[in-house]
């Protein structure tokens, strides 16, 4: 019977007969394909066939086997005074050149804004964005400018900052605009998708102001639109694709989905069994995912049909635990991540627009919990190691930034372009006048293949190739590989030193004290980006050439 792959049961209550008493024992024998089935007894023997069907035991997936891995020490951000607030925000906020990070200070609010490659030791008097006069509670980038971030505070303004390209070398303290227009602490801020300078808050208020940043004014006191629909306070906001609908989540335990232009109040839905504290679009599956608690104070999250919110289309359990739940989906490999704050542990999801709708994968355990997290944006990936996704964990115990890179196992080391579709790229889709006149636009998208058109901006390299060579200073800060091509080295003639970069002297004598060495180093910085830029803008406009002569020949072969 082994052989043939077949399984012996014995009955638990003995076969009747139609024409005496029982005749002892039965048995039933199953194959492993479930195709037949086999009933004997000591006197009589029958063979039964089934509908033949076929059920695999596991569901194919081509990221079943992503596992997180962790950077090491020297690729961590140490040292860094991550904030004490209890607001259940991720207090971070990532792109392919800085992580900003809300800190804790005395005197009012600031953040710290690291060039991504800084790693290591952060020296304490690190400059800072200091210009609220009350703690900061929230920070996101531009997705559309690497170079600009929005923060919000509980000074009741919205502040927009202009970062330098090579990083601060000083506390920044006047932003590029200012916005007054809430009564409380702001709470939130969110950046429209695809519509460049717009930009949405919410306070403690219970309002939602969207503002319109693309005029002259320094200090902007009235919003395009305020919108009043909410009872209590706002704990989430997310955008659909194309920024069409705004979903948000209150504290009053209810979701609703609005449309942002006009304010009107489009969807709501709440749910006895289910307390939403977080609520996220789910890419085009045209589903929302939130989470929360249960009636019974379990961890859980739900799924939502975006056109029906009057029952949860799944609701699923998680654990006991009682920190916030903050939901991260993937919209390019259909993923799902559910990180808690105070955990150490992420799950990680597949989403299907087919029942059962979510299917657990695995998850990522650390013995060290979170307080928040940032996200590196896809264009930040490093596609070489097949890096789908990177979290940037907020570990208060240890005063620590650790990246955590989300892989795909896979032994080629070439392209992967099933894991890679096209994703939304750093230009916009319309302007902010375009968007607020009734025009919905998707994102304008790229393709991530490093050997395609070359994106605009340089993509963040792996943290694996971060160079080893530090700075010899406190701050534990990086030098590129391409700034150590030429030492400094000493001049036997004139007992000076000389730093060359391209070939230009940039120094004509050692620096003495630990403020130039830096100065030397960041100003070597901004002319490799500098140079990078260059490169870059030649590249695009060898394609675009490219493309202008196709479609000259296109025209000229069409009839």
């Amino acid at each position: 019977m082994q052989e043939l792959g077949i399984t012996l049961w014995e009955g638990l209550t003995a076969r009747q007969s139609n024409d005496g008493p029982p005749r002892g024992r039965c048995y039933v024998m199953r194959t492993r394909l479930n195709r037949q089935h086999l009933e004997f007894s000591p006197q009589r023997i029958r063979l039964t066939f089934t509908k033949m069907t076929w059920r695999p035991q596991y569901r194919s997936s081509k990221f079943r086997h992503v596992f997180g891995k962790a950077a090491t020490k020297e690729n961590c951000y140490d040292g860094v005074p991550i904030t004490r607030s209890v607001q259940d925000n991720s207090f971070c906020a990532v792109n392919p050149y800085f992580v900003a990070v809300i800190t804790e200070c005395a005197g009012g609010g600031a953040f710290l804004v690291i060039p991504i490659h800084h790693t290591g030791k952060v020296d304490p008097h690190f400059p800072r964005v200091c210009g609220h006069r009350g703690n900061v509670l929230d920070v996101k980038w531009d997705p559309f400018d690497d170079f600009c971030i929005a923060s919000c505070s509980e000074d009741s303004t919205v502040k927009i900052w202009d970062i330098p390209q090579q990083g601060l070398l000083k506390d920044l303290t006047v932003p590029r605009k200012e916005l007054q227009g809430h009564s409380r602490r702001v709470a939130l801020v969110e950046w429209h998708p695809t519509a460049s300078n717009v930009l949405f808050s919410t306070a403690y208020d219970y309002k939602v102001m969207v503002w319109n940043l693309d005029t002259a004014d320094q200090v902007i006191k009235n919003p395009v639109r305020t919108i009043c629909l909410h009872t209590d306070v706002v704990l989430s906001m997310s955008f659909n694709t194309d920024g069409s609908r705004l979903a948000t989540s209150c504290k009053d335990k209810k979701i609703r989905v609005i449309d942002p232009r006009t304010g009107l109040l489009l969807q709501e839905g709440s749910s006895k069994s289910h307390k939403a504290s977080k609520v996220l679009y789910l890419g085009n599956m045209k589903m929302l995912l939130s989470t929360g608690s249960s009636r019974w104070n379990q961890r859980q999250m739900a799924l939502w049909d975006q056109e029906d919110l009057s029952v949860p289309l799944l609701e699923e359990d998680l654990d006991g635990s009682s920190g916030a739940l903050f939901p991260f989906y993937d919209s390019d490999t259909h993923m799902l991540y559910l990180a808690g704050k105070g955990d150490g542990n992420i799950r990680y999801y597949e989403i299907s627009p087919e029942k059962p709708y979510v299917q657990f994968l695995t998850e990522y355990r650390s013995a060290f919990p979170q307080k928040g997290m940032g996200v590196m944006p896809k264009r930040g990936l490093d596609v070489r190691t097949c890096e789908v996704f990177r979290f940037y964990r907020l570990v208060t115990t240890k005063s620590l930034i650790e990246p955590l890179s989300m892989i795909v196992p896979r032994r080629s080391e070439s392209y992967q372009e099933d894991i890679y579709p096209m994703t939304a790229g750093n230009e916009p889709a319309m302007t902010a006048e375009e968007w607020f006149t009734g025009l919905d636009k998707g994102p304008v998208l790229v393709s991530l293949n490093p050997s395609s058109k070359p994106s605009a901006r340089t993509p963040a390299k792996s943290l694996s190739n971060t160079p080893s060579t530090k700075l010899g200073v406190s701050t534990g800060t990086q030098l590129p590989r391409a700034s150590l091509n030429r030492e400094a080295k000493p001049s036997s003639e004139d007992n000076c030193w000389t730093l060359e970069s391209n070939g230009c002297n940039v120094l004509s004598s050692p620096p003495k004290t630990e403020g130039e060495l830096l100065r030397v180093f960041y100003q070597q910085q901004e002319e490799i980006r500098r140079l990078q830029e260059q490169l870059n803008q030649k590249d695009v406009r060898i394609k675009q050439l490219e493309l202008e002569i196709r479609n000259v020949r296109n025209s000229l072969v069409a009839p």
